[in-house]
């Protein structure tokens, strides 16, 4: 085993790492970026190394610092996490020629599973179902095109060297392909220094079903079955499962044995992961991911093995622990993706300082390989109250990962876990997970990779009335707000007193208007829907009201203008405007915004064009994904107020559009 061992990457694979070579006494050593100086990972290790500038171009990419930072520090071995340089073959080779251990697969694997391309026509030779496409090296766009309509719409383009659902897309129709594939090849080009791209059917209703594969140096190889990947946004996953419900022990133990044998063909080591697309009753290859996966907990939750302590071992040169015979599948686990981002918004993501950041009682880590049953509740993230959210990086800030004795249990505990978890500062994708856990299709297992765009109306339901509970519990908030802020100075106290009468208040959210009326014997909440007594206890921001005779807790945050209020199971944030705060301010021009902070890629259209609803305008850069700005009417561009190249924050006027 290695004494130190240096942490190629950020956030929460760094975290976790960190915390299995800390449990088997291994050293390790951090590298961060400007932008990462305070962060958790660099706190959890026992040493940490600047190696850059806030965008991972200029820290977390550059291999001579990375090297340097090794060297200088002693470490034997360097663990690249996932993401960076996790997949670079060039950076494994140069690990080995510097005399560090690549904590991967070689450089040799990397080669051949590292290009989809390339990886499937491997897999053809080793007669693995390939689903119909164009894996070829001719990248001239009318050939593209050509062998586009050959294998009829609609197709799936996809960045030969990518992953992570960048430099893909969806084509439904000849007309649309030329932008699609213009818009993949740059943001290929900018992920992944490749604008390659393979072209496939794009088949309906698929499932995305990805195998566990683990190497060692001395010829073993195991499958520690399968993880359901299926539901996604972007081409990303939002939530993974295992085992995938509904497979049948025939069928899990073809895909593993055929995910054992690609893994075999290319002499690999470590951990993989074989993806396949499965519709129906065929499974097709789809890709190898060289490296370890950010959905692996779920795997190591139905197993009892903690597969980043089998990366080290592995490494050093140690065996497997352990032969495909003595692999079990226990009870059920499910994981949640907790993304900074806006699901009302079409999942764009969101930047912002996590002020506030609770989650629901769980254990950092459930070390695999002990006897008994794993722990209900456990969370990886890579953050802390207080932290900030940049657009440099990854918009994830946490997964929520559960295990139940079965799927139900496990979608019990998912349920309520999320229903635990309290995040203020930026908008994330909580609320939307609940809903997504608790609707039909995925809790009766009817899961395939359209299932968000197919349920879109029945996961973003119309506004619900506030509860007069919510409503009790923030006005209780504010009340004690108030009497903290006055202090012991009788003369600041907002507590309502009158010698003879009553005082009521208007709190005005703009959801809906609420009346306090303070009394000697207490308070009384006035709403559209009902009149009842109130008193509270506040503890913090953690509140009881006994409204009438019903007792409510929850926690209430408040920020500025919004009221955060976590009961029942949910998050409300009701507004209540200050107009003091907007006085004097000028509301501009108007025009067309930048909905997130970032880039400016392209312009498509021209000042003075007249365009019709739903035209592509521009194209804009944020946490490594390209978004298209589309005219929102029939109107005429009057100007761009920015040009390709241009940073842009958040709100930002982007253009002047006239409508027609």
């Amino acid at each position: 085993m290695f004494h130190t061992i240096l942490i190629a990457n950020r956030g929460e694979i760094a975290c976790r790492v960190a915390t299995t070579a800390r449990r088997l006494g291994v050293r390790t050593v951090a590298v961060y970026s400007d932008a990462d100086a305070g962060s958790k990972h660099v706190a959890l290790c026992d040493e940490a190394v600047h190696v850059g500038g806030a965008a991972a171009r200029e820290s977390y990419l550059v291999e001579d610092r990375i090297i340097a930072a090794a060297k200088a520090t002693g470490a034997q071995a360097i663990h690249p996490g996932y993401g960076f340089l996790s997949e670079n073959e060039d950076f494994a080779a140069r690990c080995e020629k510097e005399g560090l251990v690549f904590i991967g697969p070689p450089a040799s694997a990397i080669s051949a599973m590292g290009l989809k391309s390339a990886a499937k026509a491997l897999m053809e030779k080793a007669h693995v179902p390939l689903v119909p496409g164009y894996h070829g090296a001719d990248q001239s766009p009318a050939l593209l095109q050509s062998e586009a309509e050959r294998i009829g719409f609609p197709v799936l383009i996809k960045a030969s060297a990518g992953g992570g659902g960048k430099g893909m897309r969806v084509v439904e129709k000849t007309g649309d392909f030329a932008a699609a594939l213009e818009s993949c090849k740059r943001e290929a080009i900018n992920a992944f220094g490749d604008d390659a791209v393979l072209i496939e059917k794009y088949l309906t209703r698929p499932r995305h079903v990805e195998v566990q594969v683990f190497a060692d140096t001395h010829g073993n190889c195991v499958y520690l079955f399968e993880r359901d990947c299926s539901v996604q946004r972007r081409h990303q996953k939002v939530l993974e499962e295992a085992p995938a419900p509904g497979l049948s022990e025939a069928r899990r133990k073809a895909m593993g044995e055929a995910a054992v044998a690609a893994a075999k063909a290319v002499g690999y080591v470590g951990a993989g992961t074989v993806e396949f697309i499965v519709e129906g009753d065929a499974f097709f290859f789809m890709e190898m991911n060289t490296r370890l996966q950010v959905e692996h907990p779920v795997t190591e939750m139905i197993t009892g093995f903690d597969l980043v302590e089998w990366q080290l071992r592995v490494a050093s040169g140690e065996k497997l622990p352990v032969s495909q015979g003595d692999l079990r599948i226990t009870g059920h686990s499910l994981e949640a993706r907790i993304y900074a981002e806006n699901p009302e918004k079409g999942f764009l993501p969101s930047i912002g300082t996590l002020a506030h950041l609770r989650f629901p009682p769980h254990v950092a880590f459930a070390r695999g390989g002990l006897p008994g049953e794993p722990a209900a509740v456990r969370v990886d993230s890579g953050v802390r109250p207080g932290d900030a959210i940049t657009p440099n990086y990854d918009p994830m800030i946490a997964k929520l990962i559960v295990w139940g004795h079965d799927r139900a249990e496990a979608l019990s505990r998912m349920s309520d876990a999320l229903g635990g978890t309290q995040i203020v500062g930026l908008s994330t994708n909580v609320a939307f997970l609940k809903r997504l856990v608790e609707s039909k299709p995925f809790s009766s297992g009817d899961v395939d990779t359209g299932l968000i765009a197919r349920n879109h109306s029945a996961l973003f339901p119309e506004g619900t009335p506030v509860s007069t509970e919510t409503l009790a519990l923030a006005a209780a908030a504010l009340i004690a707000r108030d009497v903290k802020q006055a202090g012991s100075d009788p003369w600041s106290h907002r507590d309502g007193f009158r010698p003879n009468s009553s005082w009521t208040r208007s709190l005005d959210f703009t959801s809906v208007p609420v009346k306090v009326v303070y009394g000697k014997a207490g308070y009384r909440l006035i709403t559209p829907r009902a009149d009842e007594r109130f008193t509270f206890t506040a503890s913090g921001e953690d509140l009881r009201v006994m409204l009438g005779s019903r007792p409510v807790s929850g926690t209430v945050v408040l920020a500025g203008e919004s009221v955060h209020v976590f009961a029942l199971g949910v998050e409300t944030v009701l507004v209540l405007p200050d107009p003091g705060a907007h006085a004097g301010q000028d509301e501009g021009k108007g025009g067309l915004v930048a909905p997130m902070p970032g880039k400016i890629v392209a312009l498509l259209a021209k000042a003075g064009a007249t365009v019709v609803k739903g035209a592509p305008l521009l194209v804009m850069e944020a946490m490594k994904m390209e978004h298209t700005i589309t005219a929102p009417a029939d109107g005429l561009v009057a100007s761009f107020l920015y040009r390709a190249g241009d940073q842009v924050a958040e709100g930002a006027a982007l253009l002047e559009f006239t409508r027609a």
